[in-house]
């Protein structure tokens, strides 16, 4: 069994920049040395930094393998841990959903903290890189093989012999984050579960949609990304904001805003299924473990939205970005924003095309500006 807390070193490079590429990364007992893990891999024709990152994935996801609790992450990248600890800003988009890939795996820990270390205290990682950009570029690999121990003893976790980069991190600009219900669809207008089922939006939700966009380009004429369930309903509404902000911020779609599975409830009313399901209706009303039947739960749902939430965190610092999703993922975003019990969620309702808008900051600071704006669909 892997000590609760651990040490991930890891590095990445390429011949050329961009060239030959590979990462390398090891997970450490920080008390003992002893090697838990290892990975490596080529990577093709990548950058530097490309490399950098995929090992600090590769090595955050051995950690939660091995069912580590804490990490202390240590790597000779300034750039990545300064990126990834929220003190400089990712300006390459090459790089921000790498970033958020990894701050999707720190969510998974109690605790990750990085430390930037000296190239020479990072050998072992650094010689599994090497060896998978040998084997990038056609190269023998050197002698030294994945399995062999570090050419030096582990640096211990002691916070006193650690580097400086260890303090605690200082508050920054916030990530701004405009959170958007999709507009009204046929399912939407009659009150029924909708969702994982594709319903397109109504005559009505596509000018709703319109409306919306004007009301986010006034709001934030500069934003850095526009994301959205790959849902057709919140794909055409985030297309209608991408326009009215000058068409120059694409559409990303991202699977985990996606809504709450309602299975066997899909398009039924609420009468409906307290009709039909009433003690399993009793049971999800009352704990958001409890998922309908052949659905999901809104504590799964949860950990999807906090996912994203923490990859936006990290990869768009001090920017803004438009969120377009469903009913649940936005509401468990808000819930857990204001700090709210599970009541919050069948409290509280969101029109389609509201607006709601929260500010994260960096050392954990957040701030609830606006719930369910809906002022801009009143000429509607």
């Amino acid at each position: 069994m892997a000590p609760r807390v651990v040490a991930v070193e890891a590095d990445g490079g390429s011949r050329g920049n961009p060239g030959p590429a590979g990462y390398g990364a090891v997970v450490l007992d920080p008390e003992t040395g002893e090697v838990l893990a290892e990975r490596s891999e080529s990577l093709g024709t990548t950058t530097n930094n490309v490399a950098e990152y995929q090992g600090l994935i590769a090595g955050l996801t051995a950690a939660a393998e091995l069912g580590a609790a804490e990490v202390d992450v240590r790597m000779d990248s300034k750039l990545v841990v300064e990126q990834m600890c929220g003190r400089w800003q990712i300006k390459h988009p090459g790089l921000r959903p790498l970033a958020a890939q990894a701050a999707g795996l720190v969510g998974r820990f109690t605790a990750v903290r990085f430390i930037w270390i000296p190239r020479d205290e990072n050998r072992h990682a650094d010689a599994l890189a090497n060896a998978a950009m040998d084997a990038a570029a056609g190269r023998p690999t050197s002698s030294r093989t994945a399995g062999q121990p570090p050419a030096t003893p582990a640096v211990g976790s002691d916070p006193a012999t650690a580097p400086a980069s260890w303090e605690p991190r200082p508050t920054f600009t916030a990530t701004r984050l405009i959170l958007v219900r999709h507009g009204e669809t046929e399912y939407t207008e009659q009150r029924r579960y909708s969702g994982r089922g594709d319903v397109p939006l109504s005559e009505r939700g596509r000018a709703q949609a319109g409306a919306t966009g004007a009301r986010v380009a006034a709001l934030a004429p500069s934003v850095a990304a526009v994301l959205s369930s790959p849902l057709s309903r919140c794909t055409a509404t985030a297309a209608a904001i991408a326009e009215a902000l000058g068409g120059d911020v694409p559409v990303r779609t991202e699977d985990d805003l996606i809504e709450c599975d309602f299975g066997a409830w899909e398009g039924r009313t609420f009468a409906e299924v307290r009709q039909q399901w009433p003690g399993e209706m009793d049971a999800w009303l009352a704990s958001p473990r409890i998922a309908p039947p052949g659905g999901e739960s809104f504590t799964h749902v949860a950990e999807r939205a906090h996912r994203v939430t923490a990859g936006l965190l990290t990869a768009y610092p001090g920017e803004t970005v438009v969120v377009v999703s469903h009913v649940s993922p936005i509401k468990l975003v808000l819930r857990d924003a204001l700090a709210a019990g599970d009541g919050f969620l069948h409290r509280l309702f969101l029109d389609a095309a509201g607006i709601s808008v929260l500010d994260m900051w960096p050392d954990g600071g957040v701030a609830v500006r606006t719930v369910n704006d809906t002022a801009h669909l009143a000429a509607l």
